[in-house]
């Protein structure tokens, strides 16, 4: 049998496109290895929304010629942004590379792998013994669209490809297009043969999701979110990415009346002062942002609201970055992403003057550090409360611990119970029928909360049936 592998830089659109990836390959045969060097088909997915992962996806590019120099029936395709936005100059740079796909071009990537799978070249790698191949440790990476017991408990759904609004700095409208909106019928289909397969959690993806309008019908998100919340069987709805322009009252009104909507909303930000927003062509000021800030806390109380802030995007003053600093640390955001700008070829703000790096770095630290203690202080009031929360599976730092995620979007990791046990097949691991945990939350820290299993659940509704508990010898 065929193996493909596969790498995925970027956001969850990325992710959602890496899915869809191993999807085709597992109907036209393949299975999907968890080591690079297990494979005959390589896909990276790439993102270049930053300059640092350009580099990597380059990186990877490079350490995968070791694969081609060992067997060169191997196949390496790229795929994702940076082939959208360099696929002349990513054949010239890196030759060994044998496809590239852009963003609006992964139905071709499926045909095609489905045609390599009928090739009988692709069953020489399995007849190599590698028992004693140095790539297994040289290579590295971590696989995505492996199944295991618990990846199919959370769904992406892609509601919308592409952006209209050119954000100054954002390469995204220049590869991946200009909003296109999949039928709400389509949606809907996709989300309910997800469930079917078991999940239980769907996440509504697309690149400026709120956005989202139905071609036929006219539709607007909020009417997609409730459409989607009424399939039988679902227990959690989420979606990302929005944009604040984009929910009304009357969206937000529809949120609010879903009872399976997740507590946690993302609210990208990306700086708190009107000169710098003006400048990134954001179309809202910070007064209009904070009025959607107001309203969510109004309409769905306890909801936890992330972010997105850039600092040193070009133009920016000390009194822009203090007007950023001192949003943050007004305790707003339960946690945030943060980035110092990255200068992106082909979008405005590449043409201006930068911030230079030490600048931005140093503004990037204190950032950082004030939204680190408003996060603590948000995952401290967790500590001595019992938490729901969906397994996610083995920490990846701890092979004796499990991490699972609360519906505010928190990390949870804890001792794995007693009657945890890893068996073969999806089916066979003991915590698969039930998935949600009830966890002692017992210690809080900026990446999220340590507590002890003391409960298990099959649905989000459902009472928790106790645990087993280690037992201690005290003698």
């Amino acid at each position: 049998m065929p193996s493909i592998y596969i790498e995925t830089f970027g956001c969850q659109m990325n992710e959602a496109d890496s899915r869809y990836i191993a999807e085709r390959a597992a109907s036209a045969g393949y299975r999907i290895a968890e080591a690079v060097e297990d494979a005959n088909v390589v896909v990276l997915n790439t993102c270049t929304v930053r300059e640092s992962a350009e580099r990597r996806a380059y990186g990877r590019m490079n350490h995968f010629k070791a694969l081609k120099t060992a067997d060169p029936g191997v196949r390496l395709v790229v795929t994702g942004c940076l082939a959208e936005q360099e696929r002349d100059a990513m054949r010239r740079r890196a030759p060994h590379v044998d496809a590239v796909f852009g963003t609006r071009e992964l139905a071709l990537l499926g045909d095609r792998l489905a045609d390599w799978a009928q090739e009988s070249a692709l069953d020489v790698l399995a007849e190599r013994d590698r028992r004693d191949s140095m790539l297994r440790f040289a290579l590295g990476g971590s696989a995505d669209g492996v199944t295991d017991a618990f990846s199919h408990l959370r769904a992406f759904v892609t509601v919308q490809r592409g952006c209209s609004y050119y954000c100054t700095f954002c390469i995204v409208p220049h590869v991946r297009g200009r909003f296109d909106h999949r039928p709400q019928r389509a949606i809907v289909d996709e989300a309910r043969a997800r469930i079917a397969k078991g999940a239980r959690e769907i996440m509504l993806v697309g690149q400026t999701v709120n956005a989202w309008r139905d071609p036929a019908g006219g539709a607007d998100f909020g009417d997609l979110c409730k459409t989607v919340a009424n399939e039988p069987g679902l227990e959690r709805l989420t979606f990302i990415s929005p944009h604040p322009k984009d929910f009304t009252h009357k969206a937000l009104d529809d949120l609010a009346g879903i009872p399976q909507l997740n507590s946690r909303i993302h609210l990208p930000l990306q700086s708190a002062s009107d000169a710098l927003l003006r400048r990134m062509n954001r179309k809202y000021t910070l007064s209009q942002f904070d009025c959607v800030v107001d309203a969510i806390k109004s309409k769905m109380p306890g909801t936890a609201i992330t972010t997105d802030i850039i600092v040193g995007f070009p133009g920016e003053t000390e009194d822009d970055f203090e007007a950023t600093l001192s949003y943050v640390r007004g305790g707003v955001f339960a946690n945030a992403y943060t980035f110092i700008y990255s200068m992106r070829q082909g979008t405005p703000a590449a043409r201006w003057e930068q911030v230079s790096h030490e600048v931005a770095h140093d503004r990037f630290v204190r950032l950082v550090d004030a939204q680190n203690e408003v996060t603590r202080r948000y995952h401290d009031c967790k500590v001595g409360r019992v938490v729901r929360a969906l397994i996610a599976g083995d920490s990846k730092k701890d092979a004796t611990r499990l991490t699972a995620k609360t519906t505010d979007n928190v990390t949870i990791v804890a001792p794995k119970p007693p009657d945890w046990a890893s068996r073969n097949g999806v089916q066979g691991h003991p915590y698969a029928p039930t998935p949600w945990l009830d966890i002692a939350i017992e210690s809080a820290h900026v990446w999220g909360c340590a507590g002890a299993v003391v409960a298990r659940a099959e649905r989000f509704a459902d009472a928790g049936a106790p645990v087993k508990q280690p037992v201690v010898d005290l003698i």
